[in-house]
């Protein structure tokens, strides 16, 4: 790792896996939009053959996402439900996973009505913080553990240290999605996790014009396996917007500052307002595990879970009467965004889970961007004030 490539982590951020183009001397890595490489003679290159397995576009941003997380190697895919699905590729035919009780809708889609029926895996969604609950749903054949945090979209907080220790201690293959921190708030690795996996779309790519998914291993023993699926099963991220979540990732560490600072006035001003029957947000005190929120995550992120009163009809006031907020799915991007989980980003999962879950009419889950503060509370006020 050369000098630049060295420091804490908005240094990194700016630096890790580019140096200035040897061609031209450009300063921002270069769209390498090509599909095939010359090679001097059959079987010599520059090791750079055909572009599903190379692209230093995108080999760029797996350097930097590798840096950021500490891992031994990053691989970036065409979505955060690609990489979820090469994640499970590691598994045998067969395979157990358990896996948190609060996961993102489209995870479990995927895990229910895709890998499992075309691959046989299996899965238990459980209650993380319970050792006992693991305990009772582990199999022989359990091969891997899955986790959320902070969980879409009830903010549930696992503790990473523990987990990472029980997995290793039983022989199971733990990931983490990090989607709702980025590495800038939570390193899951620091803790023993195997794999790191992301929605680049959401905060490290940050400006909500791309889709992008990324999965960083610990070991390179890992790393090569996935490096394998990436490049056979062939669902990579392609250069521009590799470029442009590498753009992204240039301003992360300021970004996820006025993210986190924003959101703890938005749910400090949700959590004292009287249409409001709670505010969750893992910076306010009053959260459940706010300890062990400090204790692994640097800042809360942007993501707020509250629940209006009253149901779903002053709920549906509440949304259609916001002006700044945009009524929208996704998360992380600079704009803040809201959406209503039953309806929209949860409406796969069936109307009993999402009650089990607390997923009721009255839930709205607000990703706060980089505005300035004060116009956002003013926006929910009156909006509010409307429900």
């Amino acid at each position: 790792m050369n000098r630049k490539n060295t420091g804490g982590f908005a240094t990194r951020a700016i630096h890790a896996g580019q140096k200035p183009d040897p061609v031209t001397g450009a300063v921002s890595m270069p769209i390498y939009a090509v599909s095939t490489y010359a090679q001097t003679a059959p079987g010599e290159n520059t090791g750079f053959v055909y572009a599903r397995g190379q692209n230093a576009t995108r080999f760029a941003l797996e350097a930097a996402l590798a840096n950021l997380e500490g891992g031994a190697s990053a691989f970036a895919f065409a979505s955060g439900l690609a990489a979820c699905d090469a994640a499970l590729a590691l598994l045998p035919a067969g395979s157990h996973i358990i896996a948190a009780d609060d996961l993102f809708g489209g995870t479990v889609r995927l895990f229910d009505r895709v890998r499992g029926p075309a691959a046989g895996l299996s899965f238990s969604y459980v209650d993380l913080n319970d050792e006992a609950a693991i305990a009772a749903a582990a199999r022989p054949e359990t091969r891997m553990l899955w986790v959320e945090t902070p969980t879409n979209p009830m903010l549930k907080i696992f503790d990473l240290e523990k987990l990472g220790k029980l997995a290793a201690t039983r022989g199971w293959m733990s990931v983490c999605d990090n989607t709702f921190c980025s590495p800038a708030v939570q390193r899951p690795l620091d803790y023993g996790f195997d794999l790191s996996l992301h929605s680049t779309t959401k905060y490290i790519n940050g400006h909500s014009d791309i889709i992008g998914g990324a999965i960083i291993a610990r070991t390179k023993e890992l790393a090569d396996q996935i490096k394998f699926i990436q490049n056979a099963v062939g669902a990579i991220q392609g250069p521009f917007d590799s470029f442009l979540c590498l753009r992204g990732i240039k301003t992360l560490a300021l970004r996820m500052e006025r993210h986190s600072a924003n959101a703890l006035a938005v749910a400090e001003f949700l959590a004292a307002h009287p249409k409001l029957e709670r505010a969750l947000y893992p910076g306010l005190k009053s959260f459940a595990q706010h300890e062990l929120a400090r204790r692994q995550m640097r800042g809360g992120s942007g993501m707020i879970t509250a629940t209006l009163r009253g149901g779903l009809q002053p709920t549906l006031r509440f949304l259609k009467s916001l002006e700044l907020f945009t009524l929208a799915e996704s998360l992380g991007g600079v704009e803040s965004l809201i959406e209503h989980p039953a309806i929209m980003t949860h409406a796969s999962l069936p109307a009993e889970t999402r009650r089990a879950l607390g997923i009721d009419d009255g839930l709205v889950r607000i990703s706060v961007g980089i505005e300035d503060a004060d116009d956002l509370i003013a926006d929910l006020s009156q909006a509010l004030n409307r429900a």
